[in-house]
């Protein structure tokens, strides 16, 4: 079974108070490229959510955002500084003074000035941080299950492509005979028009046939070709199934591809064995996005 790299995952929770959001996705990448966005309030918790980011992702370039959206902002005060409110309004009352204005909302701006109301989303309760975790926990799970469902797609694609190159394996498998007969009459149709036929030792003939015959046998490519795409799909079923894995077999069926295309040294062949890399390079494109 495999996963894909490509996953999204969110989950959220209201305290009364606040309304949490968490959210993560990502992209396939070659190492776990791991990007956090997270309130203030839980700057403390980001090597624990990389911790265990880290563990259950694996790989990919990860985006993990945690929103603090306040539900009711009147709720959030957690108190009034008064000795700064004395201070701010006393301060305005004196300007208002001098300046011959009227003392009028003073209370009102001493209580939008800075640091004049304290509020509680500069601290969270460990009870809330633990709701926050569940929620977190939730959105991976969620993750995950979307790249298991991704993996399943990516599995069954991967398959019959590599359905299509045994298939054409099959193909090349019935062209094969017909292709000695057809060398050596083109041998022996060059050396009859090319040169005089009776000069020719026909035992050396037969054996330079051979040799050149010999060189040109591909029952070990076919057969190596065969196996590495069982072995494919066999990989594919197994727990620890991974991309990086199905790549280094797909290198092996591609160089058994070549082989045989070069060597084969038939029309009818060189057409199957494009139609083996085409479907190759697709599967190498879909093995990218492979956890």
């Amino acid at each position: 079974m495999i996963k894909s790299m490509t996953g999204y995952g969110i989950a959220s929770f209201d305290s009364g108070n606040t309304k949490y959001t968490v959210e993560i996705k990502s992209l396939n990448s070659k190492f776990l490229e791991l990007s956090l966005r997270l309130p203030k309030i839980f700057s403390e918790k980001e090597f624990q959510l990389r911790n265990d980011c880290s563990k259950q992702i694996e790989r990919g370039k990860v985006n993990l955002s945690i929103n603090a959206e306040q539900v009711n902002a009147a709720v959030r005060a957690a108190g009034i500084d008064r000795a700064l409110l004395k201070q701010y309004y006393q301060q305005l009352k004196d300007v208002s003074q001098e300046l011959n204005e009227p003392a009028t909302n003073l209370l009102e701006l001493a209580l939008g000035l800075p640091e004049v109301v304290k509020y509680d989303d500069e601290t969270v309760s460990e009870d809330e941080w633990k709701q926050v975790e569940k929620t977190f926990q939730q959105a991976l799970a969620a993750f995950q299950q979307f790249r298991v469902d991704e993996g399943n797609v990516l599995e069954n694609d991967l398959k019959y492509r590599i359905g299509i190159i045994l298939k054409n394996l099959e193909l090349v498998e019935l062209e094969d005979p017909k292709r000695i007969p057809l060398i050596r009459e083109r041998l022996n149709t060059f050396l009859n028009e090319a040169a005089n036929r009776e000069a020719i030792d026909q035992n050396r003939f037969e054996q330079e046939l051979i040799y050149y015959i010999d060189k040109l046998d591909i029952t070990e490519e076919k057969i190596r070709l065969k196996t590495h795409c069982e072995y494919f799909i066999e990989t594919l079923k197994n727990a620890d199934a991974n991309g990086k894995k199905l790549g280094f077999i797909s290198q092996e069926i591609g160089r058994e591809i070549n082989t045989l295309g070069s060597k084969a040294n038939d029309a009818n062949i060189q057409k199957l064995v494009v139609g083996m890399k085409e479907e190759l390079e697709k599967i190498k494109e879909q093995l990218l996005n492979v956890l």
